[in-house]
C-alpha cells in the first residue's frame, strides 16, 4: 500500500477545510450564549478537534473500513485517479461552503464525492449501494431529528439544574483534599473530604473567592466548556478517520504497512483539522452563534449536551453521522422551545439549502476532478 504525495497533500486539504467549517459546530454555543469570545472559543475548539482526530488512529477502525472499503464491491479495479478525485471534490465544495458561511457536513460531502466518482469510473456497477443506504445514508437522514428530539428532551431537566446552580459553584480543595460548595451568598458547606494522602482530590488549585478558600472553582460555565471540548473531540474522532480512510480506496487490504505511516497520517490530518479551525473557523461559528437564535447559559449548554453524546455514541457504533446536522439540529430545538419566533428561519432555510446540495455538488465536482485527472495523469 502506498500513499503518494498528492494523495495526502489533497487529505491534508480536505482536512483544513474540515476544520475551518466544523469547529463551529461544537463551539458555537459558547459564543451564543455569552461564555466566552470567539478567539477563545474557537482556540478551546481548536485544541480538542486535534486531540480527537489524533485519538482516532487508535479507536476509529469501524469508520476507517466503512469509507475504505465498504462502500465499494470486492475486486473492483481502482485505479489512484478516484481517491484523488474524491478529495478534490469534497474539499473543493466544504472550502466554498466555508467562505459563503454555510455549515455543512464534511460526511455528505465525501458520500456525495465517492457516488459521483463512482459512476463516472465504473459506471455505478463497483459500488454497494445497500451499504451506502445503510450505513451512511440513514444515519445522515435520522441524525438532524435525533437531535432536535434530545435537545427537546435534555433541555427542561437542564434549565431546572441551572436555576438551583446560578450563582453557586463547587470549590476543590487540593491542600484539604475536600470538595466544598458555595452558594450565590458566599456560603459553604462540605459535600466530601478524605483523609488518605493517596487520594488527592485534584492537583491543580486555583481561587475560590467569594468564599476565600483556595481551590478550582466549577460552575455551569464549567461543564459548558467542558461539553464544548468533548463535543470537538467526538467531531476530531468521528471526522478524521473519513477523510484517512481515501486514501485507502484501492488498496487490497485495511492494514497498515507499518504502525508509524499510520501515526503519521492520523497526525498530519490532525494537525490540518487543527490549523483549518484555528484560521478560517470563524464564519461558520458566526452563523451558528449569532444567527439561528439567541442562547442563554442553560439553553448552550442543552445544545452542546445533545451534540457530544450523539457524535459520541455514532463514533462508537463506526456510524457516519454528521456534527454539522446533530449541532445545527439541537440549536434550531432549543429555539423552538422558545416559540417559532424565536428561531431566524431565513438563516435555516439557507443551511438546509446547502445540506441538499452538497452531495449533488460534491458529485459533480468529484466527477469533473476524476475526468480531469484521467487526461492529464
Amino acid at each position: 500500500m502506498e500513499i503518494s504525495l498528492l494523495a495526502f497533500s489533497l487529505a491534508f486539504a480536505l482536512a483544513f477545510a474540515n476544520g475551518s467549517n466544523d469547529v463551529s459546530k461544537a463551539i458555537a454555543t459558547l459564543v451564543g450564549s455569552g461564555v466566552t469570545n470567539y478567539r477563545s472559543a474557537i482556540a478551546w475548539g481548536t485544541v480538542w478537534t486535534v486531540i480527537g482526530a489524533g485519538m482516532a488512529a487508535f479507536v476509529a477502525s469501524a469508520m476507517v473500513k466503512t469509507f475504505s472499503h465498504g462502500l465499494v464491491q470486492p475486486g473492483t479495479v481502482i485505479g489512484p485517479t478516484v481517491s484523488l478525485a474524491v478529495l478534490i471534490g469534497a474539499m473543493a465544495w466544504i472550502l466554498f461552503a466555508s467562505r459563503v458561511g454555510f455549515p455543512v457536513s464534511t460526511t455528505h460531502a465525501l458520500t456525495g464525492a465517492i457516488v459521483g466518482t463512482g459512476l463516472v469510473a465504473f459506471s455505478g456497477e463497483g459500488l454497494i449501494w445497500g451499504a451506502i443506504g445503510k450505513k451512511i445514508a440513514l444515519p445522515l437522514l435520522l441524525s438532524p431529528f435525533l437531535a432536535l428530539t434530545l435537545s427537546l428532551l435534555i433541555h427542561p431537566a437542564v434549565r431546572t439544574l441551572a436555576k438551583k446552580w446560578d450563582g453557586a459553584c463547587l470549590c476543590v480543595m487540593p491542600a484539604s483534599r475536600a470538595l466544598v460548595a458555595i452558594d450565590l451568598n458566599g456560603g459553604t458547606r462540605t459535600l466530601f473530604q478524605t483523609t488518605s494522602f493517596n487520594q488527592p482530590i485534584v492537583a491543580v488549585p486555583s481561587q475560590c473567592d467569594r468564599a476565600g478558600l483556595r481551590g478550582l472553582v466549577m460552575g455551569l460555565d464549567t461543564f459548558h466548556w467542558i461539553s464544548s471540548g468533548l463535543a470537538s473531540f467526538a467531531r476530531g474522532t468521528n471526522d478524521a478517520p473519513k477523510i484517512v480512510a481515501i486514501l485507502l480506496i484501492g488498496s487490497t487490504t485495511t492494514a497498515w504497512p507499518s504502525s508509524s505511516l499510520q501515526f503519521i497520517v492520523f497526525g498530519g490530518i490532525a494537525i490540518a483539522m487543527g490549523l483549518g479551525s484555528y484560521l478560517g473557523g470563524l464564519r461558520v461559528t458566526e452563523v451558528l452563534a449569532e444567527k439561528v437564535t439567541k442562547m442563554n447559559h442553560a439553553e448552550g449548554l442543552s445544545a452542546n449536551l445533545t451534540t457530544s453524546s450523539l457524535v459520541f455514541a455514532s463514533g462508537f457504533l463506526g456510524l457516519p453521522v454528521s456534527t454539522t446536522h446533530i449541532s445545527s439540529s439541537a440549536i434550531i430545538g432549543i429555539g423552538l422551545l422558545k416559540g417559532r419566533n424565536n428561531v431566524r428561519w431565513k438563516t435555516v432555510r439557507n443551511m438546509v439549502m446547502a445540506w441538499v446540495v452538497t452531495l449533488p455538488a460534491s458529485a459533480l465536482l468529484a466527477c469533473i476532478a476524476y475526468l480531469t485527472l484521467t487526461r492529464i495523469l
